[in-house]
């Protein structure tokens, strides 16, 4: 694997190996990668104002993999733990934590995400204890047929939920309608990220999710846009229609705020199906 950061700015890599630093405080790794764009040299700051006066921010995150051997605490503890260390850097930190024979399953039945990290990540910290197998290649038809295998069941699911929803409306249930709306947007993101890399992360955070769908559509991140105040109220109380919408007495969302997500679950559809579908018709 390559090792050098120097196609980066002295900042990046003065920042990059500060992060190294974090996370090995956190957990005992076996590895860490960089991957990614950062790792690939493609990183992009987008910044552009649209007609109406608004300003948009793209900007590539620092993506890590941490490789861990028999880790004795949970996964999510940790990864909390380092972005509440991490969350002053810009680029933003976007993280994944796993254990060595769980890499090493996915590789040995060709799945791309971390076939493609192996090939072109860059390893910044190593044990030497632990190896990776040899990441089989799918045939161009393999690939195709497990990208639409993916696509129809997941998105078909979002479809579902957001089909359903209109009866919960009827009946003032919005706190309903905040669960179901965060199961259509997670089942969209899944979609998006399982045909682009066959990988789905353990998560219903839909703001990991999110981050995790930046390099592959742009539109799909902007969707909710993180600089204006309104739209961070209603992409968190999307995100956290998983759970406290069904349980804390305190989550409150209006109807028309359900409506507001509602249309933009539906172009979310668009998008997803749009992305997807030409992705799938590139693979030969």
């Amino acid at each position: 694997m390559k090792t050098s950061l120097t196609h980066l700015s002295e900042n990046k890599q003065y920042e990059i190996r500060r992060i190294v630093d974090i996370i090995q405080e956190v957990v005992s790794p076996e590895k860490i990668i960089l991957f990614g764009s950062h790792a690939k040299g493609t990183q992009v700051e987008h910044r552009y104002q649209t007609k109406d006066g608004i300003i948009h921010e793209y900007i590539s995150d620092y993506d890590f993999l941490v490789v861990t051997k028999d880790n004795p605490e949970k996964t999510y503890v940790q990864e909390s733990k380092i972005m509440d260390r991490v969350d002053h850097f810009n680029p933003p930190v976007n993280l994944e934590i796993h254990e060595i024979d769980y890499i090493n399953e996915g590789l040995a039945w060709g799945q791309y995400f971390f076939a493609d990290i192996v090939k072109e990540g860059i390893l910044l910290f190593d044990s030497g204890k632990v190896n990776f197998v040899e990441a089989r290649v799918l045939t161009a038809q393999e690939a195709k047929e497990i990208s639409q295998q993916y696509f129809e069941k997941w998105f078909k699911r979002a479809n579902g939920f957001i089909s359903g929803i209109d009866g919960y409306i009827s009946k003032e249930e919005y706190n309903v309608c905040a669960f179901i709306l965060h199961q259509a947007a997670e089942s969209y993101y899944y979609t998006t990220l399982l045909v682009f890399t066959g990988y789905k992360p353990k998560t219903h955070n839909l703001g990991k999710l999110k981050k995790q769908t930046k390099n592959i559509s742009e539109e799909l991140f902007l969707l909710f846009p993180e600089n204006n105040k309104s739209e961070k109220h209603l992409f968190d109380l999307l995100k956290r229609g998983y759970v406290d919408a069904r349980y804390k007495d305190d989550y409150v969302i209006s109807k028309d705020e359900v409506l507001v997500l509602v249309k933009r679950m539906e172009k979310m559809k668009s998008i997803v199906e749009g992305v997807c579908s030409q992705k799938i018709n590139s693979i030969k």
